[in-house]
Formats: C-alpha cells, structure tokens, sequence
C-alpha cells in the first residue's frame, strides 16, 4: 500500500522533489499526505492550491496503481528516500529523487562509486582513455555510474563489464524501454552485473529536457564525477556543474588545444572546476585510496597533534554530532570528499578519530 501512494506522489504535478519530502516531513508518509485535510495542507508556506487540489485527483491513484503493476510483473525494486537501501549519497542531496527504480543487482551503497561521463562523439583517444581509467581501478572494487548514452557512457559501461566492475547506467527515461536502442543488449548484460536505474515511471519518453534530471542522479550518486571528453557546451559539463553543487569530486581528462571535445575538459581544469587526472593512479591518489591502511597506535591520543584547517572542521563536527558519515562530513564541512577521506585517514592515525562498519567515524 505504502508504494502505491509514494508512487503517486510523484505523479502529483506541482510537487517536485523538494516539496515532496517536506511534505512528507510534515505528514509522516507519502500515504499521510493523500489523507490529511486539503484546509490543513494549503497552510503549507509556498504550496500552491492548485497541488492540494491535485491531491484528490483519482486518476493519480489509478495511474501509481498501474506503475506498482509494472513495477511487480518486471521484478523492478522501488525505493523511497526514507528507505535503508536507498543510496545514501542521494539522499543528502537536498534535490535528490524521491523515489528511484531500480533493475539490477549492484550496490548502490558501494563505499567506492565514480561517475564517468562524456561526449557522445568520443575520440579513439577518449574511448582508450576511459579505458585505460577503468581498467586501473579494477583493483579497487569501484562501481562505475554512468548515463548509456552513445560514446564515453557507453565505452564506460563496456569497459566495466570487460573488467569485471558492476556498472549502472542512469536513465532518463522509465525501464519500460532502453535508449539508445542500439545499446539494448549493453544494458541486459549490465543488469546482470551493475544495473539500470531511473526516477522516471513506465511510459516516460528519453524526452531532451529528462537528461538533466537524469545527470542530477548521476552526479549525486557518485563519490567522484570524470570528464573524458566534452564540448564547451553539453550533458558532460552540465553533470559536472551539478556535482560540483553537490560538493562531489570533479576529475578531467585533459585534450588537445582546439580540439572541439577537448575544450569542455580543458575549461573545466582551468576554471578551478575539475582536477587534472590523467591515469587511475591520479584518481586513487586524490581519493585517497593509495593510502596504506594505518592502524593508529593504541592507547592515549597524542598530544599538541597540529590539524590542518580541514581536520580542524572535521572534528569540531564529530565533536557536536557524534557518530558521522563521511558523506555528511563531507556536506557539512563543504569540503571535496577526497579530502575528507585524507583527513579522517589522518586523524585516525593520530588516534584522534575512529572508523566504524558503514564509512561512519567518531572521535576516538
């Protein structure tokens, strides 16, 4: 019962994402809010009458109640936000969907997820880089995001699978079709191994204006964002954009002066939007992933530890909230979430912070 009126909430015209969840907030479920008194919800600051009114529209109802039919006949997992298996990172997105679906068998919580996105008319050169890139980060157990798009998305897709990485493609399109078609037979051998995922329901065409929503997913989902190629203008820069909002890592592969799919990386890297990479080994470096696993010294923490700025935020967090996450740390602290990672790994070597199961950290 509850999916079909989360389902419906997103059917609601008027209410997006972020009225969604304050709704919920304000009602306690997505049920709630079908239920509570119309008088009480146009209470609601900036709620429009028009969407309260749409709240008794039974047709929504009936629409959900064919999209949990589709949702069962095709074993698609639904998940809301509030839920435990949504993707944590989502969810600290203050836009992020409120309800995504999901056809595959990845680990949407992987500790180590990076988004790869790129032109559609990519090089050789940039299929064998992003190659290359994935290739490197085999070791490392990396899931691979990206949008199934032709060119970079695809090449990443193929490269994971090669490798033997899980891999999910974004969609901004329902699951009841795959788009590009040419890619029908990527994405059957990616839900074997990764998966597909969407917040758009069954009959929603791959229409132009769907691919920022879907970027949003994209960059938000990742820990870190690689540009491979780009145009000065395109889906690749607008995906970095909104992960650098999201406070994610942004990487890009640098290319050829006057090369048309080399000027959106190369703006990207000297506008201070991206880091220059140009191996796996940048991308671990920067991560933090290198770094050998130090078990701090037992017993007392040292004393007159010099912190830098960032570790100095970092605990001062930890002091107030207790147990964190690195992915609240990182939105907290507006730090870049590599540098939060080679913080934490310096404090705990300090004996200042400890690490516990699910990338959360308390102060030792």
């Amino acid at each position: 019962m509850s999916l079909l009126y989360e389902i419906a909430l997103t059917l609601v015209p008027g209410i997006g994402d972020v009225l969604g969840k304050k709704l919920v907030s304000l009602c306690g479920s997505a049920e709630a809010i079908f239920r509570e008194q119309r008088k009480m919800l146009r209470k609601v600051p900036r709620i429009n009458h028009s969407v309260v009114d749409a709240l008794g529209d039974k047709t929504i109802l009936e629409r959900a109640e064919r999209e949990v039919e589709f949702v069962e006949r095709y074993r698609i997992r639904s998940m809301f936000f509030l839920d435990n298996e949504f993707p944590f990172r989502l969810k600290n997105c203050f836009d992020g969907p409120l309800l995504l679906y999901f056809k595959g068998n990845a680990n949407l919580n992987n500790p180590k997820v990076i988004g790869v996105v790129g032109t559609r008319n990519a090089t050789d050169y940039g299929k064998e880089i992003c190659r290359s890139l994935i290739d490197g980060l085999q070791s490392e157990g990396v899931l691979i995001v990206s949008g199934l798009a032709y060119g970079i998305d695809s090449c990443a897709h193929r490269a994971s699978l090669e490798t033997g990485l899980e891999t999910v493609g974004v969609l901004g399109h329902g699951l009841d079709r795959i788009y590009p078609y040419m890619n029908k037979g990527l994405a059957e051998r990616m839900i074997k191994n990764g998966g597909l995922l969407t917040d758009f329901t069954s009959g929603n065409k791959p229409d132009r204006e769907n691919f920022p929503r879907r970027n949003r997913i994209i960059a938000g989902l990742c820990d870190a964002l690689v540009v491979v190629e780009a145009a000065q203008k395109g889906g690749a820069l607008i995906t970095a954009g909104i992960a650098n909002s999201y406070n994610r890592d942004v990487f890009a592969v640098p290319g050829r002066i006057g090369d048309l799919y080399s000027e959106g990386t190369n703006w990207l890297v000297k506008s201070n939007k991206a880091v220059l990479i140009q191996s796996a080994g940048d991308i671990k470096y920067l991560m933090g992933w290198d770094v050998p696993n130090k078990n701090p010294p037992s017993g007392q923490k040292k004393i007159f530890i010099e912190l830098t700025e960032e570790e100095k935020v970092i605990v001062g967090i930890l002091t107030n909230a207790g147990k964190t996450g690195i992915d609240e740390l990182a939105i907290h602290a507006g730090i870049a979430m590599s540098k939060v990672s080679v913080a934490l790994i310096n404090l705990e070597f300090e004996g200042v912070v400890k690490s516990l199961p699910g990338k959360v950290y308390e102060l030792a």
